[in-house]
């Protein structure tokens, strides 16, 4: 883990002295936006008009902000129109890298050996953490965004009069309900994993723990009365969650120390993570090797013999399950 300063990669972790021992993810620098015919995004963001082959997607398949894109590139029929690039699962001194390994899809614009090439490429003086995703844009040879939230939603819609698959996963009809799953959902599931996993003191890990497993609670009751978290239909919502419940029993309850309960543990949340795994094109965009190799051995200060634990037993493809079956 490092970040670039002036262009410049320093190979440094997260300060938590200075956070009294709490983990605080820093915004994403590059905020614009692919919409259909240029205008500019939904808050002003400068646009960028949609065409096959323009954009080039990088990701890390172990990456669970990235695996959100990856989801909804799937979901929507994108692989065609906007092609990919995937990381190494190692993250060392340098980085994310294109180091050749199983799964690994090298770079094919610039040639990068690390990502951080890539974000100099766009900015050649950028300060920051290098993250995934990142979406270039080979006509101005830019970055268009690095803040998988927003990709999300770009892939959702801006390619629809192109060719690409129907579904709306942000109906306007349910998006405010969406909206405050997602803001519970992220602030306590998707970073409070993290925020649990990289404190460095005891008070840090019990102010994120405690609120992660009460949402695990509020959702195993929520799942209750639907299929879905939101509405009768695949949202946004459920893609966000997927991608840290996938990982979940594999990497956060025992390495992120989110050991109160085991997803397993929970019916309801067990049960529509495999129907969310079973679902068309969702199992191939998970790669456990990238998950488990990712976390175990880029974390030397968590795990530093950087030993990949060979469980747990997680077989999501039987008993077969459909969403529309789950109540």
């Amino acid at each position: 883990m490092g970040l670039l300063v002036e262009g410049q990669w320093r190979d440094t972790w997260y300060d938590t002295k200075a956070t009294g021992g709490a983990f605080r993810r820093s915004e994403a620098a590059f905020r614009d936006w692919v919409t259909a015919d240029g205008a500019p995004g939904p808050e002003g963001q400068a646009g960028f008009a949609a065409e096959p082959e323009r954009y080039h997607l990088y990701v890390s398949l172990a990456c669970p902000w990235a695996h959100r894109t990856l989801i909804m590139r799937a979901l929507k029929g994108l692989e065609g129109m906007v092609p990919l690039s995937v990381v190494h699962w190692y993250m060392g001194e340098n980085g994310w890298t294109f180091a050749p390994g199983p799964g690994v899809v090298p770079d094919p614009i610039h040639h990068a050996r690390f990502l951080h090439q890539i974000y100099t490429a766009a900015m050649p003086d950028y300060t920051g953490r290098v993250t995934v995703p990142v979406l270039w844009d080979t006509r101005r040879a830019t970055i268009v965004s690095n803040e998988s939230a927003e990709i999300l939603r770009m892939f959702n819609s801006a390619f629809d009069s192109l060719g690409a698959r129907a579904g709306d996963f942000y109906p306007p009809a349910l998006r405010a309900e969406i909206d405050a799953v997602n803001a519970r959902v992220y602030d306590t599931v998707n970073n409070g994993v993290y925020k649990a996993g990289f404190a460095t003191t005891q008070e840090a890990y019990e102010a994120a723990v405690v609120p992660l497993f009460e949402t695990l609670d509020w959702l195993e009751a929520r799942l209750a009365t639907s299929g879905y978290l939101v509405g009768a239909q695949l949202t946004e919502a459920d893609i966000r969650l997927f991608t840290t419940l996938v990982r979940f029993d594999a990497v956060y309850h025992g390495h992120f120390k989110c050991n109160l309960r085991p997803i397993a543990d929970y019916p309801r949340l067990a049960t529509y993570l495999r129907a969310f795994f079973q679902m068309p094109g969702i199992a191939a965009t998970v790669d456990f090797q990238h998950i488990k190799g990712h976390y175990y051995q880029s974390h030397k200060t968590i795990n530093p013999t950087g030993i990949v634990p060979v469980g747990p037993v997680q077989d999501l493809h039987v008993p077969q399950v459909r969403f529309d079956t789950l109540l």
